[in-house]
């Protein structure tokens, strides 16, 4: 099965570009592994809320196939320990889809197109981060799945 990890905007800080390449190497060890990265909307000042999120929404769904398994970053999604998320995830391996897609959103989350093409909602927490930093907590949460899958001593009980 095949990992990809879609978001909106460039990773600015320096600091943050290098904790994702770092779990980005790590993941390719355990799966085929994928960033996309949707480029920011021109002008977005000059949009409202919905108008950004209807533009995000447009470009999101161009890199999703009709097959995948869409999973979005969302806080009223299902919420694990890492643990359950291991367990969520061997779960998706064992099932025989060929992508599991996971989408960060823009600022404002997602539009209503997005939200009825995904299959699922995945919460990191009740409490809101910003965007650049939710990247490197869920490169995290997924490279610590798949040390717990494979018996590996990062994650400690």
């Amino acid at each position: 099965m095949k990992t990809t990890l879609i978001w909106v905007g460039k990773t600015n800080e320096r600091y943050w570009q290098q904790a994702i390449e770092v779990y980005s190497l790590r993941l390719g060890h355990y799966t085929q592994f994928e960033i996309v990265e949707v480029a920011d909307i021109k002008n977005a000042k000059s949009l409202t809320c919905d108008m950004l999120k209807q533009k995000e929404g447009d470009d999101i769904l161009k890199h999703i196939n009709p097959d995948d398994h869409v999973i979005l970053l969302d806080d009223k999604g299902m919420e694990h320990t890492s643990i359950g998320f291991a367990k969520w995830i061997e779960k998706q391996n064992l099932s025989g889809m060929k992508r599991l897609v996971f989408v960060i959103g823009g600022a404002y989350g997602f539009s209503d197109e997005v939200y009825r093409r995904a299959n699922g909602k995945l919460s990191l927490s009740k409490m809101t981060y910003s965007h650049q930093m939710v990247r490197v907590v869920f490169l995290e949460q997924l490279y610590r799945a798949y040390t717990i899958l494979n018996n590996e001593p990062y994650h400690h009980e």
